[in-house]
């Protein structure tokens, strides 16, 4: 039950340099408060990859977890699209 109101995001894999982590980059688009523009948010999260199985430009969904390291506190929960 508790799982269920877990965090679950999509984003895409910018790095797979580190052992079982890879580097997941959200992007959002928000509107400027004053100016009224579309500005385009980035959130950089690390995510554990139990299997290395994650490569730059795959489509993942991460969801949140307990840490696991100093700033890991997501997983990778699938992959949705493997890049070309």
């Amino acid at each position: 039950m508790d799982r269920a109101r877990r965090k679950v995001r999509n984003g895409k894999v910018i790095s797979d340099k580190m052992n079982q982590t890879v580097v997941v980059v959200i992007e959002t688009l928000v509107r400027h408060p004053l100016y009224g523009r579309i500005v385009r948010k980035t959130a950089r999260f690390k995510a554990h990859d139990e299997n290395n199985e994650c490569g730059i430009g795959d489509t993942v969904e991460i969801m949140e977890t307990r840490p696991i390291s100093k700033d890991k506190r997501w997983r990778v929960a699938r992959i949705v699209e493997k890049a070309k």
